[in-house]
């Protein structure tokens, strides 16, 4: 039979169960270290989930690299166009038109983005074709595809012809009069971002010129890069050395860096914040250690006078305070997958059982939870809570460490 190491042997019957206040804080303890280890993957997850799915959707509709003008526009489109393809890391090129439009259907009114593209070229740099619902990626003509929530929210159907109004319809130039454009929609697609859903819609490259009056000119080149992260950093910075001003090429991250740089703070604070349930909780486990110590002294002076080290002492509180850990982030990271595996119908059930719906997807942009762990998260929230609760027998450790066995057994 395999006989326990002394400083484990006893740092287990210390711990173990006995009808006594301190037992009864040891288990609270226990429990409050669970809780914070649960509610921390939860909500580690959750965040974790939003950042790679908003990834995910910004790549799905935005290229890897956009070149612009700033607010020039681009009257070699072509040429730019064939400029970044010499690139090696470079895929595919696709120029585009874009800006605010004023749509009108059924005396009702939006005012999305249009995207004027080469429907040929553009799915080679985004999902879009992929995204497609319902008809197809057709703009052939005064064609027009719109959102899955532009077309829920009024009531558009295949077929349907909405009027777009541009800024030249409302600039004077002479006696010229620019008439608004009747578009047939031919296509409805559904990003799973809310944001694109309902507040862009695309024209063929050609339509988007005619609306802004902008003849030959685009407003920018899109670019797909083998790589959407070191890939696309790298082209951008070839092409900003190599292309004059005012052009300037940007990654999909520079562009939207204060979105994703949010998410990554709320995560962080939310992590600092959520570490303090599981100090709380090891303050327990102090608190417990230090009654443990001054309640076993005789027996503690009784060891030492024995042959027992310091070290030998101080590692047998240390020990308890782990094993509390262990049991208390075992628990945790159970209750924490099983949440993370289970997020949206736990959701659902919370918000009928409230009457309020507690993920609105107009708001957070997003159709269900996105939920997704990493290894690295779960380590570093599990490693982080027994470091903690480790260090919370650290006091009492010390005190019985220093303890001398004259003055332990003096009194008894």
């Amino acid at each position: 039979m395999t006989r326990l190491p002394f400083e484990l042997f006893l740092g287990l019957r210390y711990l173990k169960p006995k009808r006594t206040f301190v037992s009864v804080i040891t288990l609270i303890s226990l429990f409050g270290v669970t809780i914070g280890v649960w509610v921390l993957i939860a909500v580690i997850a959750v965040m974790s989930g939003f950042d790679r799915e908003l990834r995910d959707k910004l790549m799905g509709m935005n290229a890897h690299v956009t070149i612009t003008g700033g607010l020039n526009l681009l009257t070699n489109g072509e040429q730019i166009v064939q400029a970044a393809l010499k690139e090696p890391r470079v895929k595919a090129a696709s120029p585009f038109a874009m800006g605010l439009v004023l749509i009108e259907f059924n005396r009702r009114t939006a005012t999305p983005y249009l995207k004027g593209i080469d429907p040929k070229r553009e799915v080679t740099v985004s999902k879009l074709g992929s995204y497609m619902k319902q008809g197809s990626l057709d703009l052939t003509g005064d064609k027009v595809v719109i959102g899955q929530e532009l077309a829920e929210q009024y009531g558009i159907y295949l077929g349907d012809k909405i009027t777009v109004y541009s800024p030249r319809n409302i600039e004077k130039k002479g006696e010229e009069v620019y008439l608004p454009m009747d578009l047939t929609v031919t296509g409805i697609f559904q990003s799973g971002m809310f944001e694109y859903d309902v507040g862009l819609i695309f024209t063929s490259l050609e339509t988007a010129q005619e609306l802004y009056d902008l003849g030959n000119a685009i407003h920018g080149v899109e670019l797909m890069t083998d790589d959407p992260f070191a890939g696309a950093t790298a082209v951008a910075q070839d092409l900003n050395r190599k292309l004059p001003p005012p052009l300037r090429a940007q990654t999909w991250a520079q562009l939207n860096s204060r979105l994703l740089g949010a998410i990554q703070v709320e995560k962080t604070m939310m992590f600092v914040i959520l570490i303090f349930i599981i100090v709380v909780a090891a303050f327990g486990i102090t608190s417990t250690l230090i009654t443990v110590t001054v309640q076993k002294t005789k027996e503690i002076g009784v060891i030492k006078a024995l042959g027992a080290t310091p070290g030998k002492i101080l590692r047998i509180f240390l020990l308890q305070g782990f094993i509390v850990g262990v049991f208390g982030v075992a628990g945790g990271v159970m209750l924490g997958l099983l949440t993370v595996r289970n997020i949206n119908p736990i959701s659902h059930f919370l918000s009928q059982v409230a009457g309020i719906d507690l993920f609105p997807r107009d708001i957070y942009n997003f159709p269900q939870i996105p939920a997704s762990l990493s290894a690295t998260d779960l380590l570093t929230i599990a490693g982080s809570a027994l470091v903690i609760c480790t260090l919370a027998g650290l006091i009492p450790a010390l005190r019985a460490a220093r303890l001398e066995p004259v003055e332990a057994l003096r009194y008894e």
